[in-house]
């Protein structure tokens, strides 16, 4: 589904064929929001070891908390976690906006890059492991560079 900017909602959030993407807590309508998906997009409610890309949606203060600690401890290095949370204008209660996401997101090393809105009802924001805090793969050497050249 194109959102307000005309941008379909899978292209601003960052879905590509072949992704698997976990929701955490997402309203009944999330695939009829999205319209049309990458092929071989694949969703899942299961949130495991690495996984790149979750979309979670909050609504307490306490349990975005609790999510995005787990979530930082499970999410792939250059995984993406995009937070909703309901717009102030939605009539819907809820003690969070984009700056508690931010407000609890910092410190556990998250980043954010990216806000856009989901829907009349959900904003998100899109956060990333800060890169001075990602696990940095042993360097390769290629040991022939090493040797000295007899000639």
């Amino acid at each position: 589904m194109t959102g307000y900017s005309g941008t379909p909602l899978p292209q601003k959030l960052g879905i590509k064929p072949g992704l698997n993407v976990v929701t955490i807590n997402a309203p009944r309508n999330y695939r009829r929001l999205l319209g049309t998906i990458p092929e071989g997009a694949t969703f899942s409610d299961c949130l495991k070891s690495d996984s790149s890309f979750v979309h979670v949606f909050i609504k307490k203060r306490s349990e975005l908390a609790k999510r995005l600690s787990v979530l930082r401890e499970k999410i792939a290095d250059t995984g993406t976690v995009w937070v909703s949370w309901p717009k102030r204008s939605s009539g819907v209660h809820t003690d969070v906006t984009e700056d508690v996401v931010r407000d609890v997101a910092l410190p556990l090393g998250f980043v954010d890059v990216k806000v856009c809105a989901i829907d009349e009802i959900w904003s998100g924001l899109k956060l990333m492991v800060r890169r001075t805090n990602r696990k940095l793969p042993p360097i390769k050497v290629d040991k022939s560079i090493l040797r000295r050249s007899s000639s």
